[in-house]
């Protein structure tokens, strides 16, 4: 049975929104996905997100939306979803996405459990997890994305051949990447030698939260895992 409530442990809010994100937020039912939101569709019928027949890519809490809207920009024979509660980061993508015109990208301002709730399995080429909270207290570990809870209903959503995409800065986020992932049988770590995890892969977009830090002089890691 799915829970028709869940706790985003993630904030939602930050400053106030200025005139501008404001008025950018006022365009946001264009992009919003059908049949995601929980009472919108409350007997989680699954949806088809995508009207057309493009590979769909998926990137986990979008931040401000910078590696989103360059991939959109980049690929536009891709559509692609971001799903981010933090409706400042929203706002911002949304201003982006507006100058430019681009309509191969749809958000989601919530939790992304409500759209794997949702999407068929075999829906998306690729994921991505870009600096993901930490949440560094061990008593919060199981929040992290990287736990069985939200990866066992990732992993069916992810095509064959599709790759799950993660960077973080933090060491110990990456050890439990490790040990989760790998317990999967059908995805493979992307890793031919010891010096591909400090390699961001082929198409990287530096995010704000990188250039983070590195100016903190903290070092980056980025895993790849392929499924079968």
């Amino acid at each position: 049975m799915i829970e028709l409530w869940r706790n985003n442990y993630g904030r939602r809010k930050g400053k106030a929104l200025r005139s501008a994100q404001k008025s950018y937020m006022s365009n946001l039912q264009k992009y919003l996905p059908i049949g995601v939101d929980i009472d919108e569709n409350p007997s989680r019928k699954k949806v088809i997100i995508f009207s057309n027949s493009n590979p769909v890519w998926l990137e986990i809490g979008f931040g401000s939306g910078e590696h989103l809207f360059h991939q959109a920009m980049e690929n536009p024979e891709v559509n692609i979803i971001g799903c981010e509660p933090y409706i400042n980061g929203v706002a911002t993508l949304l201003g982006k996405l507006e100058t430019k015109n681009i309509s191969n990208v749809l958000i989601y301002p919530g939790d992304v459990r409500d759209l794997m709730d949702v999407v068929p399995e075999l829906t998306f080429e690729r994921i991505f997890l870009l600096y993901p909270d930490p949440w560094p207290k061990s008593r919060h570990h199981k929040r992290r994305f990287v736990s069985p809870e939200f990866l066992d209903p990732l992993i069916p959503l992810l095509k064959p051949s599709g790759c799950i995409y993660i960077a973080t800065d933090i060491g110990d986020y990456v050890r439990q990447a490790m040990q989760n992932l790998n317990i999967y049988d059908d995805l493979i770590w992307m890793c031919e030698g010891p010096q591909d995890w400090r390699k961001p892969w082929k198409g990287w977009f530096r995010t704000r939260y990188e250039r983070k830090a590195i100016a903190a002089g903290r070092r980056s890691y980025y895993l790849t895992f392929q499924k079968r």
